[in-house]
This record gives C-alpha cells, sequence and structure tokens, in this order.
C-alpha cells in the first residue's frame, strides 16, 4: 500500500474515533500527524510542525478574545440592537445585511476570512439574541463572503485571474465573478427557507429598545419553534424560548446601564472593533495579532470587565481546527494532495477528470486553503484544457466555485470563525450540524458547478 493511501486511510479513521468516540477530532489528528509523519513520511518534528496553521491560530484566539471583552461590557448587546433599528426591527432582514456586508467587504478587496472574522461575531451575537438558527446566521455570512470573493479587484479574484493568464488560458473576470456570486446567492436563499427564514417573516417586526417589551416576537412565538437554534437537515428543533430571550434583553446583567446605553467601556470596544477593520482591509495587517492587541488595551483600561473573556476563547475549537491543518499540512508535505490531483489529471476522459478535479478542490479545501488547492489544480487541468474539449472559462469558474463554497466545513478558516465566534450555544452540536452541512455541500456544489459551467463548454 503506498504512502498516500495510508495517509488518506488514516484520516478515515480519524473522523469515524472523532464521531463515535467524542474524542476531540484536533487532538486525534495530532497523533495521527505524529504517526504517520514519523513512520510513513519519515519527518522529524519540524516538518511535522511545518503544517501548523500559526496564523490560524493566533486569528482565533485574538478575535475571540476580542469579542468575548465586547459580550462581556455590552457592546454586543448596543450593536444588535443598532441593527434592528437600521432595518426598523424586520429580524427577518439581518442575515441578508449580514450577508451583504461580507460580500462587499470581500468585492473591495478584504480576504474572505478578514470580512468573516469581523462580522460573523456580531451575527452570531444577534442570533443568540433573537432567536435565530446560529446555522443560518454563521453560513449566511460565509457564503455572503465568497459570494463577492471574486470581484476584479479582490483578493481571490485577482490571485485566480492572475493564475490563468500565467497558464496562458483563456478567462473572462466577469463570468468568474457571477458565477461565485449566483452560485452563493442561490445557496443562501435556499438556507434562508430551510432554516427558520419564513418563520422570521413571520414575526412581523421587534422593538430594539432593551426593554422586556422589545423582545423578539414579544413571547407571542412558543418555544421550541426551531429558530432558536440551528438544526442539521432532518434534525428536531431546539429553540431558544422567546421568554427567555425577553429575559436577557430586559435586564442588564453587567450593570453597565442598559443595552442601548454607550458606556465609556462601550465606546472605547466601538472604537477598537472600527480599528480592528481599518487595520486588516486599510492597511493590510494581520487580523488576529491585531485583534490580540485590542483585546490586551481594553483589558488592561478595564480589568473587571475583561476578567474572564480568556477562559471564553473557544479553546476547544482552536484545537480541533489546528490538529486538522497539520495533519493536513503532513499531507501535503509528503505529496499525497499532489499525488490525488495527478492521477485525476491522466484520466483520459476530459469531462471526467473535470469532475474530478472539482471534488477535490472541493475535498481538499475543506480542510486546506481555497487559494492555494486552486492555484494547484488549475495548472493540473491545463493539459485536457488544451485538447478543447473543455471550455477553459467555464472550468475555471467550476474549480473556484468548488473550492470556496466549502469553506462553511468547520475545518476552514471561515467554518472555523463562525465556530468559534457562536456564543451560548452547545459547541459540539453547532460543530456537527456546520460537519453535515459542509458534506452535504461537498458532495452537491461540485457536481451542480460542473453541469451548469462545464457540460455547456463555456470559453
Amino acid at each position: 500500500m503506498s504512502p498516500e493511501l495510508v495517509s488518506i486511510l488514516v484520516l478515515v479513521v480519524v473522523f469515524v474515533i472523532a464521531t463515535t468516540r467524542s474524542v476531540n477530532m484536533g487532538a486525534l489528528a495530532f497523533a495521527a500527524a505524529f504517526g504517520v509523519g514519523t513512520l510513513v513520511a519519515d519527518l522529524d518534528a519540524d516538518g511535522i510542525f511545518a503544517g501548523f496553521p500559526g496564523d490560524l491560530f493566533v486569528v482565533l484566539v485574538g478575535v475571540t478574545y476580542l469579542f468575548a471583552i465586547a459580550r462581556a461590557n455590552g457592546t454586543t448587546d448596543w450593536l444588535v440592537h443598532a441593527a434592528v433599528r437600521l432595518v426598523r426591527g424586520r429580524v427577518a432582514l439581518i442575515p441578508w445585511v449580514m450577508f451583504a456586508l461580507t460580500g462587499a467587504l470581500t468585492a473591495i478587496g478584504a480576504v474572505s476570512p478578514a470580512a468573516v472574522a469581523i462580522v460573523a461575531p456580531i451575527a452570531l451575537s444577534f442570533a443568540t439574541r433573537y432567536s435565530i438558527s446560529p446555522l443560518l446566521m454563521g453560513t449566511m455570512v460565509v457564503h455572503g463572503a465568497q459570494a463577492g470573493g471574486f470581484s476584479p479587484i479582490s483578493i481571490y479574484g485577482s490571485i485566480v485571474n492572475g493564475i490563468v493568464e500565467r497558464e496562458g488560458l483563456p478567462g473572462s473576470e466577469v463570468t468568474l465573478f457571477l458565477a461565485s456570486l449566483i452560485a452563493n446567492l442561490l445557496i443562501a436563499s435556499v438556507l434562508f427557507v430551510l432554516f427558520g427564514g419564513r418563520k422570521l417573516w413571520a414575526r412581523g417586526s421587534v422593538a430594539p429598545e432593551g426593554d422586556g417589551a422589545g423582545a423578539a416576537g414579544r413571547g407571542t412565538e412558543p418555544a421550541g419553534t426551531g429558530t432558536g437554534s440551528g438544526t442539521a437537515p432532518g434534525s428536531g428543533p431546539a429553540g431558544t424560548a422567546p421568554a427567555a430571550v425577553a429575559v436577557r434583553l430586559g435586564r442588564d446583567t453587567r450593570g453597565t446601564g442598559g443595552a442601548t446605553r454607550l458606556s465609556p467601556a462601550r465606546i472605547a470596544t466601538l472604537v477598537a472593533l472600527v480599528a480592528l477593520v481599518v487595520a486588516v482591509l486599510g492597511f493590510d495587517l494581520d487580523a488576529g495579532l491585531t485583534a490580540v492587541t485590542l483585546a490586551v488595551v481594553l483589558s488592561t483600561a478595564w480589568p473587571d470587565d475583561s476578567r474572564r473573556a480568556v477562559g471564553e476563547i473557544a479553546w476547544s475549537t482552536v484545537l480541533l481546527i489546528c490538529g486538522v491543518l497539520t495533519y493536513v499540512g503532513v499531507l501535503e508535505e509528503m505529496g499525497t494532495i499532489t499525488w490525488a490531483g495527478e492521477g485525476v489529471g491522466g484520466i483520459g476522459v476530459p469531462l471526467l477528470a473535470a469532475v474530478l478535479l472539482c471534488y477535490i478542490g472541493a475535498i481538499v479545501s475543506a480542510f486546506a486553503s481555497s487559494v492555494g488547492i486552486m492555484g494547484a489544480l488549475i495548472p493540473l487541468a491545463v493539459p485536457f484544457l488544451a485538447q478543447g474539449e473543455i471550455g477553459a472559462v467555464g472550468m475555471v469558474a467550476a474549480l473556484a466555485v468548488s473550492a470556496t463554497v466549502v469553506d462553511v466545513s468547520p475545518f476552514s478558516t471561515n467554518g472555523a470563525l463562525v465556530l468559534a465566534a457562536a456564543p451560548d450555544v452547545d459547541r459540539e452540536r453547532f460543530f456537527r450540524q456546520l460537519m453535515i452541512y459542509g458534506g452535504i455541500v461537498v458532495a452537491a456544489v461540485p457536481a451542480l458547478a460542473w453541469l451548469v459551467l462545464v457540460v455547456p463548454g463555456l470559453g
């Protein structure tokens, strides 16, 4: 048995054990990386740790630390109420506001994880407050980021268009952008319908003020209607009762003067959040390091509000994501990813090779860098694209959609940020929901993208 095949089988075993024995998958993945890296790939510790995602570790810790402080001093409460006022109390519009906001950020040049890191904590705090499915809100944020992710001036768009030009392939910036935009918009529309959007419309408007009368639905919606906690397809409802929401809205448990009032700590936190956006988008600073720095400044100024914030960092999520990505790094180091791609590229049937490349892009991207995977797969597609049987424009667009729409996976950067940012949820359950949904996306979207973009021979 080849080393590459062994490494893939070990990954399957990690998934099975984590699912059946409730062991943290990250811890299992670290053990697998050690075993496979040492015994199969002949890597030393430095080679194994080369795949450790240090940048993602800092992003997850920094962003969740900063927003834990924002929750502790009531800033997220204030932002939630401001969002309700913005849409005149129509809670059903908030998921679409978040979708559009992240899409606009990535379209004008923000890196997708940076946009999600900024928007997701606010969006998911809102979801908790108004009993909106966190699965709906989190996936709307991620799909919004990917909807704008391939504009001609975006990071992803610039990179992919540059790869196409370097490989001498015909390209279309507009087709690439529209393919991603339309695909994610359609998926978001389906999600909105399936995960409680119609019930949100039925609620009507809510009052944004912080008194008990302003609770979502004013207690008219019975507990357990399915809008409180995201449910995986086919699972039962587990909503948060609006009565509980009314209690959270109606009293100020932190002694900071009510959810709609701005205290000095909240003003400083809002300034810190704006500074995070400006630093990341305007000056291209690292989101994680910037967030940690801002959190330390706030903690120093208001230690009482920040005392428990470190404990609220999503450490189990950090372990999970870093462990899995370290193992994926071992796979890349030993050539498993290239081995699989070259095996598919050598197939003599271009249409079959095209759909398999889309699936490889989706599966690998669910655990690793989307842009990195596209950078590897587009050159692998050049030989059969040169035969003229497959349209290059459609193939590149299909690869781009397949490799990025799966970023809702909890193992990807965006999915991990959503998982880490969700307050007051059962994280293990939310993780399973994201994993199931990510699996459905991986199974369905590449085939649909291939059917719509590749089979007609676009380009």
